[in-house]
């Protein structure tokens, strides 16, 4: 047995740093990368209109009327405390808690309509609903687990539908609420092989560094590499004879993950001058968006920035005190977001990154006794930009609560088949399960009105 000895500090999702290294046998029994690549099908696809996509998951639901979707003539019951402003684009106004995305809106599209048939749902069903475009038929409520069954989330039909070419994983999921998987978070009926690359650590923090990346300090790359190189040789002296391969494909690209250059480069936010991370905010998810910037720069298709609630408990779930607990959401949300939209205009990149800004739903008109707002599903808006999308636009229009569309109406069925049309991906593609059972991957139409 040739053991790559570490600690046995556990990594993010729970396995063990000498589980993660340990080579057993004729095998890598313990490298948990592999399940990352190992049966992994390639289906054909129409060109790519998107290169990438950064999905910012606002996790809580914001409230429309405070953010992208203002009344200000409403009661005051309904419109809340922050007044609109105005825009770089005449006659569209948004909250004075974002005054940077104000000044950039000629650069974003903005749905006012999204609409789910469910008032005022539960935050388990409708995660599942925006992350895969499906709904749930298990169970409703907010916590509803992972299931062999589940449909794939966005990350993982597209790390299926295209692979990677390199050592970097093909979908890699950013901080995280809850820490603990939803259904509709993973691989689902694709196998957990599809699950995203999680990365819960905080990339604000000054030692950040990912963890299942990192070899132990007592076994340097150099040696890791040797090692490697070692059971390359052994291969090749045992090809035809033993009957089986030392290391599969799979393996092989963990080992590769662990040792190119390039993943260190990525995920090197150090590697940023200070005034750039200072733009995006020091703190966990205006780093979170510049880790992302940095990943689909060196070839990451998808990655999802969850929102952490740690900032402020609860996230984006308002149920109580939105004087008090929205402006520090807000603020690095406005920072972050107009801060990346910068970015890839300035490196060149706007035209190939598709950016999405979403939450499950929305919150509901009226404010609450505690001054917050409940769940709302009926009527929120999502932003757009980049690669597909007309910048610039609203669409779709809400009554005068911003509580149901009255024009424009979407389904989250149809945001996602959106979504996966500016990734080049068809709405009748199927996808095979386990077992190889064809599944229709879309449920909706894309949103022409916002397409370019």
């Amino acid at each position: 047995m040739i053991s790559i000895l570490g600690s046995v500090n556990r990594c993010c999702d729970g396995v063990t740093r000498r589980d993660f290294l340990q080579i057993g046998g004729l095998g890598v029994a313990g490298l948990a990368l592999p399940e990352l690549f190992r049966a992994r099908a390639a289906a054909p696809a129409q060109p790519l209109r998107a290169k990438a996509c950064i999905l910012l998951f606002l996790a809580g639901g914001p409230p429309q009327m405070d953010t992208f979707d203002l009344k200000p003539d409403a009661p005051s019951e309904v419109r809340g405390e922050f007044p609109p402003i105005a825009t770089s684009v005449p006659g569209t106004r948004i909250s004075s808690l974002l005054p940077s995305l104000a000044q950039r809106a000629d650069r974003y599209a903005i749905i006012r309509s999204v609409s789910d048939e469910y008032i005022g749902g539960a935050h388990g069903q409708s995660v599942y609903l925006a992350l895969t475009g499906h709904k749930n038929p298990r169970v409703s409520g907010d916590d509803i687990r992972p299931a062999a069954d589940d449909y794939p989330c966005m990350g993982s039909a597209v790390a299926r539908l295209y692979g990677q070419g390199h050592a970097l994983p093909p979908h890699v999921w950013l901080l995280d609420m809850h820490r603990r998987t939803f259904a509709g978070e993973g691989g689902g009926f694709l196998g957990q092989t599809h699950d995203p690359f999680r990365i819960l650590q905080d990339p604000n923090r000054p030692d950040f560094r990912v963890q299942a990346l990192t070899p132990p300090r007592e076994v340097p790359l150099e040696r890791l590499g040797a090692r490697r190189g070692l059971l390359d040789e052994f291969q090749r002296q045992t090809d035809g004879v033993l009957g089986r391969r030392v290391m599969d494909a799979h393996q092989q690209r963990a080992f590769d993950m662990i040792l190119a250059p390039q993943t260190r480069t990525a995920f090197d936010l150090g590697a940023e001058p200070a005034s750039v991370r200072d733009r995006y905010g020091r703190h966990k998810f205006g780093q979170g968006v510049l880790l992302a910037r940095r990943l689909v720069e060196h070839g990451v298709p998808l990655v999802t920035v969850f929102w952490n609630g740690e900032e402020v408990p609860g996230g984006w779930d308002l149920h109580y005190r939105n004087r008090e607990r929205l402006p520090p959401l807000a603020g690095p949300l406005d920072r972050a977001l107009s801060a990346l939209l910068d970015d890839l205009d300035a490196r060149g990149l706007v035209d190939e990154t598709l950016v999405v800004c979403m939450g499950e739903f929305g919150r509901a008109p009226l404010i609450e006794r505690e001054g917050g707002r409940g769940h709302w599903g009926r009527c929120y808006s999502v932003v757009l930009a980049g690669a597909g999308i007309r910048p610039g636009i609203v669409h779709g229009r809400s009554d005068r609560h911003a509580a149901f569309p009255v024009d424009g109406a979407v389904s989250p069925q149809d945001l996602v088949t959106t979504i996966y049309h500016c990734l080049g991906i068809a709405k009748d593609t199927e996808l095979a399960d386990t077992f190889g059972r064809p599944y229709r991957l879309c449920q909706g139409e894309a949103i022409r009105a916002v397409l370019s």
